[in-house]
């Protein structure tokens, strides 16, 4: 029998839609959509030292989906509507999909803040119905999108802030550090609008893949953490995703970038 998905571990990428920009930070000013995006971000950058679009002027180009078991076991691992990757295909695709699992467990890294939010935007900019996340008439505490709900949604950067008393400092590139994993190798986030004008496409979603990776190696070192998880099993699961990840090698590049750069996690209490 297959294994019934209880998790789905995912990351998006997402681009600023052009036109949008113009008509909305630059009206009647006739800009070209690709000379507004140029002067949002040098004006981002010049306050905020960051040129990074706000998610309400963004689209999603890149989800991928990690379908995790209930003994916390990688099954596959999806890139949504692979190779069209179209906004409004992407963002019906994680939605129905999240229903056809019977509304498993989101996990995320700082999802919260932003994956989420974008998603459920590209849903009301889609015309996408989604009655079961939002449970209009449910009790406020048990709606899915209640932030302290982890039945529903764990963001690990929330878990790992204690809902965001503390700064993480580092974000997923770091935490996935500290298990030896690669986090951030080739591509950054904020290289992911030019990569996009360039038609990198391959590459981000290759990028989108490495941080579920990571995010799921993250995802089970809080189970450990939280007492869900002892830390031998945790490494026997490792050990055998690595092999999965071999196996599929292969036929996704982004496997064999991740093995490049894999480290195992140096166990103190091994000595």
């Amino acid at each position: 029998m297959p294994a019934v998905v209880r998790y789905l571990v995912f990351d998006i990428e997402s681009v600023a839609d052009a036109e949008l920009v113009a008509n909305i930070r630059y009206s009647g000013e006739s800009l070209e959509p690709a000379e507004a995006i140029r002067r949002y971000r040098a004006e981002l950058m010049e306050k905020y030292e960051s040129d990074f679009i706000p998610y309400t002027f963004q689209v999603p180009i890149s989800v991928a989906v990690g379908k995790v078991s209930g003994d916390f076991r990688l099954i596959d691992v999806v890139v949504l509507d692979e190779p069209e990757f179209r906004p409004h295909v992407i963002t019906e695709n994680f939605w129905r999909g999240w229903e056809k699992y019977r509304r498993p467990t989101l996990v995320s890294f700082n999802g919260r803040g932003f994956d989420l939010p974008l998603l459920e935007l590209a849903a009301f900019r889609y015309g996408v119905p989604v009655p079961g996340w939002f449970d209009a008439g449910g009790k406020s505490y048990e709606q899915p999108r209640n932030r302290f709900n982890t039945r529903s949604h764990i963001d690990l950067c929330e878990l790992l802030t204690n809902f965001g008393s503390t700064r993480f400092t580092g974000g997923l590139n770091l935490a996935a550090n500290l298990l030896g994993k690669p986090g951030k190798m080739d591509v950054q986030g904020d290289m992911v609008q030019d990569m996009y004008d360039a038609g990198r496409l391959a590459e981000i979603n290759d990028y989108c893949r490495c941080d579920v990776l990571d995010t799921y190696f993250v995802f089970l070192r809080t189970l450990v953490l939280t007492g869900q998880l002892p830390l031998e099993k945790e490494q026997e699961i490792i050990a055998g995703t690595k092999q999965w990840l071999a196996e599929h090698s292969e036929s996704v590049q982004a496997y064999r970038l991740y093995l490049d750069h894999w480290g195992d996690w140096v166990n103190p209490w091994a000595n």
